[in-house]
């Protein structure tokens, strides 16, 4: 089993400072980014794609580090009704399966996206709970438009010998094992299944360690990524609402359609007295959580790949890493893997 990292928290030093970084940690690989909600500063996707000398000293980098390249990383919403949004980032998921056979990769997590709820709605439409016909009507006219997407995505990635693994992520319309299950079944796919991160399971209340063993075979890649859920759960409950949208003058996060502009889409302020947040690994969930994590991840596959991903910013990006690598070398040496 290989512990590793999620370099988009390295994103501000280069790929080669960001191996070292990852070595220094004392981790075995890292997982790169390569389109979708944001940039890809660790992989010069067009060069690699056009030059076989490019890739080979691309790939030269990771054999000088003694740090294994172990995944890609094209989360984004292929899926999107707006078709600036839905071209970008479905052509970057398209193209990444090409990008990791020229790499000599198996895995490339990406997200399932989020269609309009109806024909010409101008919005994404995130259906979780259809106790309303109309609603089931919304999520069949969404699923309709996932199935032949994703069985001709599957079909691409079985030609190449890549998998792409699922984040189940909410805003998606895979976001739990059950709507990864349906995907898979209603597309026949042989090459789509789930990168297992327990954070956005933490926090919809599922047990990550129950549901890896539930889809098995399905999980093909997993991130490390905790959330602590806080007293304010108690009283706003998971699905918290009170986001602020960022003014034009503030410093706004933009999501991988091009140069900001007030008609793009961008990250919005977190509350201030959450209901949950992300924490670094061990500061959500103990040792003994993620022992048995690694431990249900080794059942399954035991070269599976497991790579941090950062998101406390109440840590330093490095001080965060730390801590997850501390606490996952001490979960796998108790796990035995």
């Amino acid at each position: 089993m290989e512990i590793g990292v999620y370099t988009a928290v390295l994103h501000d030093r280069d790929l080669r400072s960001a191996l070292a970084t990852a070595k220094e940690l004392g981790l075995d690989g890292v997982e790169v980014n390569v389109g979708g909600f944001i940039g890809t500063p660790h992989l010069p996707v067009d060069a690699v794609l056009a030059s076989d000398d490019a890739r080979d000293e691309y790939l030269g980098l990771f054999e000088e580090s003694g740090v294994h390249l172990n995944g890609l990383n094209v989360n984004g919403n292929a899926l999107h009704v707006n078709p600036a949004v839905r071209a970008k980032h479905s052509g970057d998921l398209v193209r990444s399966i090409e990008l990791a056979r020229r790499l000599g990769q198996t895995r490339v997590v990406c997200m399932s996206g989020l269609p309009e709820g109806a024909p010409g709605s101008a919005a994404p439409t995130w259906i979780v709970n259809p106790w309303d016909s109309s609603w089931l009507d919304a999520l069949e006219h969404q699923w309709s438009l996932a199935v032949p997407y994703w069985r001709e995505l599957d079909r691409r990635a079985a030609d190449a010998g890549v998998h792409l693994c699922i984040e189940m992520h909410p805003q998606n319309l895979v976001f739990n094992p059950s709507t990864l299950e349906r995907l898979v079944e209603q597309t026949g796919a042989t090459h789509v299944g789930a990168e297992m991160d327990p954070s956005h399971l933490f926090w919809q209340q599922i047990d990550p360690v129950a549901a890896t063993r539930h889809l098995g075979s399905l999980v093909r890649h997993a991130a490390a990524k905790d959330v602590r859920i806080n007293p304010a759960a108690a009283i706003h409950g998971v699905l918290d609402d009170r986001f602020r949208r960022m003014r034009p003058d503030e410093q706004r996060t933009g999501l991988g359609t091009g140069p900001l502009t007030d008609g793009d889409h961008y990250v919005n302020e977190w509350p201030q007295d959450s209901a949950w947040d992300f924490v670094a690994v061990g500061n959500g969930h103990d040792v003994d959580f993620w022992a048995e994590f690694l431990r249900a991840l080794h059942e399954i596959d035991p070269d599976m790949s497991v790579n941090i991903e950062h998101e406390d910013t109440a840590l330093g990006r490095i001080e965060g890493l730390q801590v997850a690598a501390d606490t996952l070398a001490q979960a796998r040496a108790a796990a035995g893997v």
